[in-house]
């Protein structure tokens, strides 16, 4: 994952992304590097257009907070079921967007 997070800093920068860059934001941030996983992101990505898979990715919205039963109301049932649809739509957005992220590699 940080291997894609410093392709996506050196995009964002206006820099190539190839071996010795990524390298090198990796070394700076204190992240192991493996010079496999840098070389097949790389190749990975010179035939992706990155603006366009950002445009086409699913954003992640942030989800809605549960509201707090008023006062005195106790809907322990209902607050836990809202509790679970939450999560469950969390994983869905979660799901949607690394499914965007395969569009990167082909």
């Amino acid at each position: 994952m940080e291997n894609i997070y410093a392709a996506m800093l050196l995009h964002k920068a206006g820099k190539a992304i190839d071996e010795a860059s990524v390298t090198k934001v990796l070394e700076a941030a204190g992240v192991t590097v493996d010079g496999i996983q840098i070389k097949a992101l790389v190749a990975s990505l010179s035939e992706v257009n990155i603006d366009e898979a950002i445009k086409a990715a699913p954003t992640l919205a942030a989800a809605a907070p549960v509201a707090a039963p008023a006062a005195g109301e106790s809907k322990p049932v209902a607050a836990a079921e809202d509790k679970k649809k939450a999560a469950e739509d969390e994983k869905a957005k979660e799901e949607a967007a690394l499914e965007g992220l395969g569009a990167l590699f082909g």
